[in-house]
């Protein structure tokens, strides 16, 4: 059976557009979250925040720009002006646009998704969410339609943006860090909010050789669990789990390299700390470097899985695992290294992205290099 490959990668981030763009800003240790210039709603109180391009010349909402330009730059890159047909687009995050009913005022349409034929016209489409960990969940469901022959190739594209709603939602129950967030340390306080787009086009490896390309990236394994043991993201046993299953399903023990979930709570940093601990010494690792991208660009809730996977391709593609942005007074570890410069990493091959979101939604995707 041929192996399931990302072929390409669309992203718009704080930094900017491009995983290019993303990735010297935290290899460089940068951050972009500063007090908003324009996001001005009752629960927003100055806090820094990581804001995109405004996207505006048209009206077009910001979401659904961001995620349609993810969507060209993406499969741009997997050259693929035209989709085979029966590709299936995955939307993540909120609920899309309806079609018809009425008018949406700017604060709407702003928390509302894109419909599919915004992003990606002549693909069968789903709509999927799973809290922040929507787009891992979704590599995890194009992994299984593309090993069951079920599609030729699947886009998994989505976006999120500053509003009212979300951020009122995060503020309610005081997530929200008033200075810049900074996972892993040990003075952390809370999360900041970004904004931006993710896209990500998978198919078999034999479907993108058919084109010329020389694919690099294979999804290896994947992992995802339903457990509201723990209403928010912090249940260990959960995250262990997912971690456990993403492994077994690539047939390794082996990571190189961990991109953290961790936003910059207390209570999910050290859990999920907690889970990656039990799962190295089972599987013998040794100071595997665990890093978060959320310090330089903020959370970007339901796509927030996509610079993660992005952040791990460019590891195993550069040798080089990023620090965390905002990390000064690293948390105690054992057998795992949470870097705060950029670390050389020689030959590696496997490294796993954690997603995790409130009622129990966990995933995990180990990426191999070949």
């Amino acid at each position: 059976m041929s192996d399931v490959v990302i072929s390409g990668m669309g992203l718009l981030t704080p930094f900017g557009r491009g995983v290019d763009a993303y990735w010297r800003g935290l290899i460089e240790n940068r951050t972009a979250l500063a007090p908003a210039r324009r996001f001005a709603v009752p629960a927003y109180r100055g806090e820094p925040v990581g804001e995109g391009a405004e996207f505006t010349p048209d009206g077009t909402p910001r979401k659904h720009a961001y995620a349609a330009t993810a969507t060209r730059d993406a499969l741009r890159e997997a050259r693929l002006p035209k989709l085979p047909d029966g590709t299936l687009a995955i939307l993540v995050g909120q609920a899309p646009t309806p079609f018809g009913g009425s008018p949406l005022d700017a604060e709407e349409r702003e928390f509302l998704g894109p419909a599919a034929d915004e992003v990606l016209a002549g693909a069968d489409t789903v709509h999927l969410t799973h809290a922040c960990a929507s787009a891992l969940f979704a590599i995890a469901f194009a992994h299984e339609a593309l090993r069951t022959g079920s599609v030729p190739a699947v886009v998994v594209t989505g976006a999120t943006a500053l509003n009212h709603y979300e951020y009122a939602s995060m503020d309610v129950v005081r997530a929200v860090d008033r200075a810049a967030c900074r996972p892993f340390d040990t003075e952390r306080g809370g999360i900041s909010l970004g904004e931006g787009g993710g896209a990500l086009v998978l198919e078999t490896a034999v479907s993108a050789r058919s084109r010329g390309l020389d694919p690099d990236l294979v999804v290896a394994g994947t992992g995802s669990r339903v457990a509201a043991g723990k209403s928010v993201a912090s249940d260990e046993t959960s995250v262990a789990d997912c971690l456990r299953e993403a492994l077994d399903s690539a047939g390794t023990d082996r990571v190189d390299y961990v991109h953290a979930h961790a936003t910059g709570t207390a209570q999910g940093d050290a859990a999920e700390l907690r889970a990656l601990e039990a799962v190295a010494a089972e599987r013998s690792w040794s100071g595997v470097p665990v890093s978060s991208h959320k310090g330089a660009i903020g959370h970007l809730l339901h796509i927030s899985g996509a610079p993660g996977v992005a952040a791990a391709a460019m590891t195993l593609r550069t040798s080089t695992a990023p620090p965390t942005p905002g990390l000064h007074t690293p948390e105690r570890t054992t057998r795992l290294t949470l870097p705060t410069t950029a670390l050389p990493l020689p030959r590696a091959r496997f490294a796993a992205v954690n997603s995790f979101g409130f009622g129990g939604n966990n995933a995990t995707v180990v990426l191999r290099q070949d």
